[in-house]
Order: C-alpha cells, then structure tokens, then sequence
C-alpha cells in the first residue's frame, strides 16, 4: 500500500542587496561566469522540486506598479516601494515541508537573501 506524499508549493524569491550588487560589478568576466556557472548547477540538483525553471526579473527601475486608491488605479513607474532589497528573481518549488524548504535554500550560491514564501492554492475568494 502506497501512501501518496502530499506536496507544499512555496515561491523562492531571491533578495539582491546594493551590497551585493556592486561586489557583483566588481568582479571581472571570469568570476561572473564561475558564480553563474554555481547557480545554474544549483537549479540543475533541484529541478526535481522545481514545478518551473524560475526567472530572472528585470532591475526594479524597470518595473510599473499600480496602486488601488479608492477604486482608482495609479499607475507608476518604478517598484512598489523604495528600498535597499531588491527581489531579482524567482521559482516554485514543491517539497514536503519548509524544513525541506529550507535545506534546498541552505545551499543557494547566488544573492544574499532568500524570501521563501508558502503558496496559497485555496479557492480565491468569490
């Protein structure tokens, strides 16, 4: 008799840093290419909990943000509020618990900062 493992979806969000950044501007062609290289390794070992490739986002001056005030929509350009932290990227993942989470994002080779965040896949509401 089989058991059927019940699944938990959670986004990885990944958090670069202004620090984080200009040590990245510092490196030359060589060590960009070694820390990618790590990265891609990395989304390679876990595709199996991946249930997509992620993405990379564009720089958050690229971004357009659109706010509800009472009913109205603002649209603006820019992120959705200044900041120091910048998300730069994302995946889903699916494992057993964010234990699990949390060991896969132990061994994360690129930014600083991983935002892992539970998927709520209840019913939206009417």
């Amino acid at each position: 008799m089989s058991q059927d493992v019940v699944l938990v979806k959670y986004v990885l969000m990944f958090v670069e840093t202004e620090q984080y950044q200009k040590a990245w501007e510092a490196k030359d062609d060589a060590e960009r290419r070694q820390a990618y290289e790590q990265v891609w390794r990395w989304f390679a070992e876990h595709a199996d909990r991946m249930s997509n490739r992620g993405a990379k986002l564009q720089p958050a001056h690229a971004a357009t943000t659109v706010r509800m005030d009472g009913g109205d929509a603002v649209v603006t350009d820019g992120p959705f509020l200044e900041g120091k932290e910048v998300i730069s990227g994302f995946v889903e993942i699916d494992v057993a618990d964010l234990d699990e989470a949390l060991r896969l994002v132990r061994s994360w080779p690129g930014c600083p900062t991983v935002e892992i965040r539970p998927v709520d896949d209840g019913p939206m509401p009417a």
